[in-house]
């Protein structure tokens, strides 16, 4: 049974290259977080395979077989191997938030700030920093 390793909404661009990896397709995943994503093939682009693609859905078929589909027409590209690749840092910071800056780091600054904002201040800036 074929595993979907990547579904593409809209346009996906087909980069054929002559040295690993082939062929990558770049593009944005279909689904809720709808971000970034390319697959990289290491293998050569089939020959018909056009530069630009639009609804693409790629599914590993068993072995070294995988399918890239789209609503028209399909093609088989045989690979050693494939690397996904998304961009996940809006899941990660929805994850794992940001630590807010200890007390006396923001009490440090918003004395040097205030400092900064009057002549005498900056004097006395001026002085401590020699």
């Amino acid at each position: 049974m074929p595993e979907r390793l990547a579904s593409f909404r809209g346009q996906v661009e087909c980069q054929r290259q002559d040295s690993v990896p082939g062929l990558t397709l770049s593009g944005t995943a279909s689904g809720p977080g709808a971000e970034p994503t390319a697959l990289a093939f290491s293998a050569a682009a089939p020959a018909d395979l056009p530069a630009t693609l639009e609804d693409a859905a790629v599914e590993h078929l068993g072995g070294s077989e995988y399918r890239i589909a789209t609503a028209d027409r399909s093609w088989t590209i045989s690979a050693r191997a494939v690397h996904l690749h998304s961009e996940i840092a809006p899941q990660f910071y929805r994850a794992i938030p940001p630590r807010p800056a200890p007390w006396t780091k923001r009490v440090f600054w918003r004395v040097v700030l205030a400092l900064a904002a009057s002549r005498a201040g900056l004097a006395l800036l001026r002085a401590l920093r020699r």
